[in-house]
């Protein structure tokens, strides 16, 4: 497989999130409704599509919590019952099919979205750096998980990727927050050469952010290695909006999805290749 530009995503692909984001997600719903869900359980959400903002997975979350004690559901039913790539509004739309008007009433009344993202960035991030990036008091003192955030992707893989193709960023993190952890990894690539959450509206899977990379790059060929489903439909997706230039989705599994089962999902909505490690992708590419 050859690739003029090799686009990355962050969580997942080069740190290690589980500790981090997903612990964010699930403590976040604890702090508001004193339950939540399991922390393995967010891979749901992640599948079902369109959550590549963990604010709206932390709103999920919650939402379901709350509907759950109103008119008990089991989750997996729940966010099956989403509409593919449906995201937070295919998790209201279930909630309101499940729910008689009354109970949706208070559920939306109970629902603080306003809430869960302050408990969340104060958990991500830290009193430190919720009062540099957020720009006002936290709601409550902790460290960050932020700096628990292992580092996956080694040095020489980057210097093996950079030295043979061009190199991009395209994740769902606020820009500030790409920002640190492209400084963690080592990684320094150029405002005009990444996507953040700051950047566009639309979000992973619809692919103009990675069409937008390639012409950037004047590049034939791009691959984009990420570790949810919708990461690959992002490269499907380009292929069919730009069909001059060759797309290659590259599951990786050190995100939610996991050994063969997680192979065979990433296979199953097309992927070019799964990798076990974005520290794979050199041999892979011929690097």
């Amino acid at each position: 497989m050859h690739a003029d530009a090799v686009v990355l995503d962050i969580d997942g692909v080069l740190l290690d999130v589980a500790d981090s984001y997903r612990r964010a997600i699930v403590e976040s719903v604890t702090r508001l409704y004193d339950r939540t869900i399991d922390r393995d359980d967010v891979q749901l959400f992640k599948d079902a599509g369109g959550f590549n903002n963990d604010w709206d997975v932390t709103y999920a979350a919650a939402l379901y919590v709350l509907v759950d004690e109103r008119e008990p559901i089991d989750l997996s039913t729940f966010t099956a019952r989403i509409e593919p790539g449906g995201g937070l509004a295919g998790a209201e739309s279930v909630a309101a099919d499940h729910l008689s008007d009354a109970d949706l009433a208070a559920v939306r009344n109970e629902w603080d979205r306003y809430g869960l993202r302050d408990a969340f960035q104060a958990l991500y991030l830290g009193g430190d750096l919720y009062r540099e990036l957020e720009g006002g008091e936290p709601p409550f003192e902790t460290a960050g998980y932020i700096h628990d955030e292992p580092i996956i992707v080694e040095s020489e893989t980057l210097e093996s990727l950079e030295a043979n193709a061009a190199v991009g960023v395209l994740t769902g993190r606020p820009a500030a927050e790409a920002d640190i952890a492209l400084d963690r990894v080592g990684l320094d690539v150029p405002a005009e050469h990444r996507f953040t959450m700051d950047d566009w509206d639309e979000g992973k899977p619809h692919p103009h952010a990675l069409t937008t990379l390639a012409e950037r790059f004047d590049a034939d060929s791009v691959a984009f290695a990420g570790d949810t489903l919708d990461d690959v439909k992002t490269a499907v997706n380009a292929a069919e909006a730009d069909p001059a230039r060759t797309y290659y989705g590259i599951g990786v599994l050190t995100g939610g999805l996991t050994g063969e089962s997680g192979r065979r999902a990433y296979e199953s909505v097309g992927a070019a290749a799964v990798v076990d490690s974005v520290n794979d992708l050199p041999a892979l590419l011929g690097g």
